[in-house]
């Protein structure tokens, strides 16, 4: 394996997979988050930025073993990339988030949103492996 290309690979990904957070888990159904106030560790409109970063810093973890498990099982396809976001989101993302809302108060259209949020950030960095790992 290239490591540069890896590393640029995660990065990359890891980049355009925050914005998707931004849109699908900060930007959509924003008002939706008030719904239920008391459920959220910070007060409405406190600062975020450690949260944020964490975020962040996770999201280039799962880019990482994203692209680990595209390099190993031989995946470089966009096809065969996005049958792998797929199935992760429906084994991991999905199941949770469905599980969480139905057993703490999150209002129906933010677990919405969390959901299609993980599998558009798998789709990203899907499509970013295939382009950029080589």
């Amino acid at each position: 394996m290239d490591w540069t290309s890896f590393f640029i690979t995660v990065v990359a990904a890891g980049l355009a997979a925050s914005f998707t957070d931004w849109l699908f888990m900060g930007v959509l159904f924003h008002e939706k988050y008030k719904a239920y106030p008391e459920i959220w560790r910070k007060a409405p409109g406190s600062p975020d930025t450690t949260q944020i970063l964490l975020s962040t810093a996770l999201g280039l973890i799962t880019a990482a073993v994203f692209a680990a498990l595209c390099w190993r099982f031989q995946l470089h396809t966009v096809t065969a990339t996005l049958k792998l976001a797929l199935a992760l989101w429906a084994a991991g993302p999905l199941p949770l988030i469905v599980t969480n809302a139905l057993w703490i108060k999150f209002h129906p259209a933010t677990a919405l949103s969390h959901a299609l949020g993980w599998l558009a950030r798998l789709c990203v960095t899907a499509i970013a492996v295939t382009l950029l790992l080589k």
